[in-house]
């Protein structure tokens, strides 16, 4: 098996380091996650510099990348920034592309190249969670007109997200996984109304509630078709949770080598506390996790890419990522002592962001029981 990263590989990482160590200092994250506030001028920065619509159709302004090579652009952005997420947009703008109309598209696309805020995804509700299946937002039609009523619970971005994909239900539908349907809305429609929801982590893309109280909606507005917002939406989880996990092993990286910087520099009872045994015990275990996380992750990228089933894997390979991240950043922490746990040190952060990992794209739960059903018909 070849475990060198190719040249074109190299490269591309090379210059997103290069790019956002001389331009965005840790001082800029800082700022945006004590303020709460959206990083707009590194996203439009990145857009700027041809890097922000990586993975994207080459038609559509972006530059189409592998599975392998998209999750480690996504680890390196989130290993120079510090922060997990900031490549999860384009999760929402591949929906657009492969359901959307050539006007959806068009407006996402648009917006994506500047490196604008474009979507925001409207699933879960206040009793609906992992469980899709009793999702209460519905579309009635009308007069011709489409009317949206619910409400959308822990909704990223929707403050500052000009549109929102929204999943309704057809409540007559006795079959919930095909009663959803998925719909282009804009979020400066009457009746929309968002209330920020204050969180532990994630500062710099705030979540909502978002209220929708008869928004009237065109049939044009509809993502794909009727009732197959579920199945258009399972396409895409597999991908999503690739993103996601990538993301979180690039700050358990940061912040590994955050602590092992630290344990050479650190003085306690005439020495580094890095010749602790006790502290060589907790970095050499830190290291093995991001070797298994890696190798991990990078298996289930070359499998998607080559047309092989990842359902078990990207479930498996989720919940131990996302875990074993925490983990990881948690020793970190531990090794920092006092001078972690505090809101100066960018470990802190990468701690209250990365808890969110194993219940944002599918909960430690849910990934058992995607995967424990498969493994188990395996040897029945």
């Amino acid at each position: 098996m070849e475990f060198r990263k190719t040249d074109e590989q190299e490269l591309l990482l090379e210059n997103v380091r290069e790019f956002i160590t001389k331009n965005y200092p840790e001082s800029y994250f800082k700022k945006c996650d004590k303020e709460h506030k959206y990083p707009i001028e590194f996203m439009k920065g990145m857009a700027d510099a041809g890097l922000g619509l990586m993975g994207i159709p080459e038609e559509w302004g972006g530059t189409p990348l592998d599975y392998l090579t998209l999750v480690m652009f996504c680890e390196e952005v989130a290993y120079c920034t510090g922060v997990s997420y900031l490549t999860s947009y384009l999760i929402y703008i591949d929906d657009v592309l492969q359901f959307g109309t050539e006007e959806q598209k068009r407006i996402t696309m648009d917006l994506s190249r500047q490196g604008l805020p474009t979507l925001c995804l409207g699933i879960s509700e206040p009793q609906s969670g992992s469980d899709n299946s009793i999702m209460s937002c519905t579309a009635t039609r009308k007069n011709g007109k489409v009317y949206i009523n619910g409400q959308k619970t822990f909704i990223t971005g929707a403050h500052y997200s000009p549109y929102m994909l929204t999943m309704t239900r057809d409540l007559d539908n006795p079959n919930p996984h095909r009663a959803i349907s998925m719909w282009f809305l804009d979020m400066n429609k009457p009746g929309v109304k968002c209330e920020i929801i204050d969180k532990l982590g994630w500062n710099l893309r705030p979540a909502s509630e978002v209220y929708l109280n008869n928004v009237e909606l065109d049939e044009k507005d509809l993502v794909g078709k009727e009732n197959d917002g579920f199945i258009q939406l399972m396409k895409n989880f597999e991908i999503e949770r690739l993103i996601i996990i990538a993301g979180l092993l690039g700050i358990a990286q940061a912040a590994y080598e955050d602590a092992v910087r630290y344990a050479n520099q650190r003085e306690q009872f005439g020495k580094p506390i890095g010749h602790f045994q006790i502290t060589q015990q907790r970095i050499t275990d830190m290291a093995v996790k991001l070797e298994n996380m890696r190798n991990f992750l990078y298996k289930c990228a070359w499998e998607k890419e080559n047309g092989i089933s990842v359902q078990v894997t990207s479930a498996l390979c989720k919940r131990y990522i996302a875990q074993a991240s925490m983990e990881v950043i948690d020793d970190a922490m531990q090794i920092l002592g006092s001078i972690g746990y505090t809101n100066d040190h960018r470990v802190s952060r990468m701690w209250r962001d990365c808890r969110v990992g194993r219940i944002g794209g599918g909960t430690d739960e849910i990934m058992v029981h995607i995967a424990g059903r498969q493994i188990l018909k395996q040897y029945k």
